[in-house]
């Protein structure tokens, strides 16, 4: 037990720290921005819960780049929010 708490603390430590290194978009100019592939979608998808908060409060912050290329970001986000979701899959099953 003290083990998972230990590495949700210092993952949600490691996600905060390494959100400053999120870039920012503006509409206008993601037409003209190079798109983003299967790498930025796993970081997307990894920082997801946070960029889902500060965007309640952020009307210029989205959880998703609307500059990507397709398929592979979209594959590369969801193995990020996969990455997350794996402590919650490991706790369900110790308390069978």
């Amino acid at each position: 037990m003290k083990k998972n708490v230990f590495f949700a603390i210092m993952l949600l430590m490691l996600v905060s720290l390494l959100s400053g290194c999120a870039d920012s978009v503006s509409f206008n100019d993601a037409a003209n921005v190079a798109p983003v592939g299967f790498w930025y979608g796993v970081w997307h998808g990894m920082i997801c819960p946070l960029s889902f908060i500060i965007s309640l409060f952020n009307d210029d912050v989205a959880i998703y780049a609307i500059y990507n290329n397709g398929a592979w970001y979209d594959l590369g986000f969801l193995l990020g929010v996969g990455i997350l979701s794996r402590g919650t899959k490991t706790t369900a099953r110790e308390k069978r």
